[in-house]
């Protein structure tokens, strides 16, 4: 262990204070900011507890790198430090994200904020197909791999399979296949090297083994695991209590508490999700709207999955009763943002504990390899998705028996759009260029197209 001291609350404070106003980018971004300034810079922890530490994240409902801050606060203050860690990840988002929503709903429809919404939809489309390919390649190592996110895509974009069904059944497929030994499940499902910085625990703060102040009993851990899950679900019974369940707030509080608990795979998985339910079966917004929600959180700090926010704003907005509509909506994309990152805080306090002591656990890599291929394939369904609402004015379903599949009606081809969408993936994959720089530049050029 280095011979520094060991940092104050109110240090790691500013320290989570300055990752929380810097975590653009995605998870990816974030995790790699995470890993400059906790590992390289502060030596907090090594590359090993890191890394240990996000694959947990990464077998969890619910964005990763929100819950990899909470994991770390929490390693070095306990409760209090993964409250603080937590809380001033996502409170950088929350509020742009609702200054952002205000701006949507009051001026939507106004030439200039609509042009430059208009060019945000390509580059979101350009971001997803990255994020397709990106954890494509790191997935999909082998055969059995390539045929899970082959069935998934299938099985969501075909048949409209529900996306916590897809998940539990790949979940299923790799535990079977751990305990078969097979070796297309052995390994790969974590997450590779970070940084370019190799640190050992042993030169850290933490050291290599779990800290004295980090090791607490069972029952202090499900005494706050409780205390969560109160602060979780209680809200979410009183409003059906009061409310019904046919009213927007109950609905939201409902949904998204679902969500929080199965979508694994990530933000964009989880989007996936989110735009299969809240366009096509709450109604709360048109797809189109939901990539502008995504350019919202792709440049604004905090987890991307921060656009569930502005999508309870809109629903809220849209089904305000006798309230006012700006009223509702602020209330429904707070209650979404409380229902949807109270859980991350409960899954790290419960598991930590324990999942410190567990190392290398094979059964749940082979899990997390099924579950990330399967993902990929319902990100895919994601960019397929977007692109035919982006670049069509009109798309139509067709059915045939339990098959539903959605078509172009290609006599509404947005050539505008589609020019944005092909310079937006030129300017991705071939110059490479970062997705706050591609959203920036794409919405310009929505501006002066428009």
């Amino acid at each position: 262990m280095q011979d520094r001291a060991y940092p104050t609350v109110a240090d790691a404070t500013r320290i989570w204070a300055r990752i929380g106003m810097l975590s653009f980018g995605g998870p990816a971004g974030q995790i790699a900011l995470m890993h400059r300034i906790l590992v390289e810079e502060q030596r907090w922890l090594g590359e090993k507890r890191f890394l240990h530490a996000l694959n947990y994240c990464m077998l969890l409902p619910g964005p990763e790198a929100m819950q990899l801050a909470v994991y770390i606060g929490w390693l070095m203050h306990r409760t209090l430090g993964g409250i603080i860690a937590g809380v001033l990840f996502v409170l950088p988002g929350v509020v742009s994200i609702m200054a952002l929503s205000w701006i949507y709903a009051l001026y939507g429809n106004v030439g200039p904020v609509e042009a430059l919404f208009f060019g945000l939809k390509a580059a979101v489309l350009a971001i997803v197909v990255q994020a397709v390919i990106r954890i494509g390649s790191r997935a999909l190592k082998n055969g059995a791999m390539i045929t899970i996110a082959a069935a998934s895509f299938v099985a969501i974009f075909g048949f409209a399979v529900p996306f916590p069904l897809i998940i539990l059944l790949a979940g299923l497929i790799g535990l079977v296949g751990a305990k078969a030994g097979l070796p297309a499940f052995d390994g790969g499902g974590g997450h590779g090297r970070v940084g370019n910085v190799n640190v050992a625990d042993a030169d850290t703060l933490l050291g290599e083994e779990t800290p004295g102040h980090a090791e607490v009993s069972r029952s202090y851990a499900f005494r706050v695991s409780a205390i969560f899950i109160v602060f979780w679900l209680a809200p979410v019974a009183l409003l059906f209590g009061a409310l019904g369940p046919a009213n927007v707030f109950a609905q939201i509080a409902g949904f998204f508490s679902v969500m929080a608990v199965v979508t694994f795979g990530g933000a964009y998985a989880v989007l996936a999700y989110v735009a299969q339910e809240a366009v096509q079966n709450f109604g709360w917004l048109a797809p189109g709207e939901m990539l502008d929600g995504l350019g919202m959180a792709e440049t604004t700090p905090g987890p991307l999955i921060m656009v569930t926010q502005f999508v309870g704003f809109m629903g809220a907005f849209r089904d305000a009763g006798d309230m006012s509509p700006l009223m509702a909506a602020t209330l429904g994309g707070l209650l979404t943002t409380w229902v949807t990152f109270t859980p991350c805080f409960l899954w790290i306090f419960l598991g930590a504990p324990f999942i410190e002591r567990l190392r290398d656990n094979k059964v749940l890599t082979a899990a997390l390899t099924a579950v990330t291929a399967a993902v990929v394939g319902v990100i895919l369904n994601l960019a397929v998705w977007f692109g035919l609402h982006v670049v069509f004015h009109e798309v139509r379903t067709v059915t045939a028996y339990w098959l539903q599949i959605d078509l172009p009606v290609w006599s509404t081809l947005n050539l505008p759009a589609l020019g944005l969408m092909l310079a937006a993936l030129v300017a991705v994959f071939h110059f490479r260029l970062g997705p706050v720089t591609v959203l920036v530049g794409c919405a310009l050029a929505g501006l002066v197209l428009r």
